[in-house]
């Protein structure tokens, strides 16, 4: 895996429609608390349990990390209810990046305000064109990924004024950057 703030590289899990935030983080576990460190840590062990059994396992049991740093879904990715458990679940993991086609609102505003992950979306169907196991490149810049495994690219959708948001953190660390709340003591 290499990520910098403009290149994610890894290892990629491929999820079909409507991923919902039980499935991503179910219900359960949802009296952990991020700010915690062992606790997020252990939000990161959780993170796509929800998932039927017949999907391989996003993170090994005994395990607090995934070896997958991209997901890529279909459409309506996180529906459901809202938590932001949702993408901390996936960024304690060490996912850097999801591509869906289209996002549930709820579920990209958190992405933002949490800082976790980028929340990036494709017009083209990418959950058909790669397997999970496979290599791909994220350029952030470029608004493209590469299918590693098999050499094709796609477009993204440009992620814009998303970018400084997520690569300060999240919406306060953003606001901190530009001034606009005093600096953490």
């Amino acid at each position: 895996m290499s990520v910098n703030e403009n290149i994610i590289t890894g290892k990629v899990y491929v999820l079909e429609d409507n991923i919902d935030t039980d499935l991503i983080i179910p219900a359960k576990y949802l009296n952990l608390v991020p700010t915690i460190p062992e606790e997020y840590k252990k939000l990161g062990s959780y993170a796509l349990a929800g998932l039927p059994d017949d999907f391989i396992p996003f993170v090994v049991d005994g395990s607090d990390e995934t070896e997958y740093t991209i997901i890529v879904a279909g459409s309506n990715f996180g529906c459901g209810s809202s938590r932001e458990h949702a993408p901390i679940a996936l960024g304690a993991a060490g996912t850097k990046a999801v591509v869906a086609q289209s996002y549930a609102r709820i579920y990209f505003r958190n992405c933002m305000a949490t800082g976790e992950l980028y929340p990036l979306e494709s017009t083209t169907r990418l959950c058909d064109e790669f397997e999970t196991g496979q290599e791909a490149t994220i350029n952030i810049p470029d608004a493209t990924i590469e299918n590693i495994t098999t050499g094709k690219s796609y477009d993204l959708t440009p992620a814009g004024e998303v970018v400084p948001v997520i690569q300060a953190g999240g919406l306060f660390g953003y606001a901190r950057n530009e001034g606009m709340i005093p600096p953490q003591e």
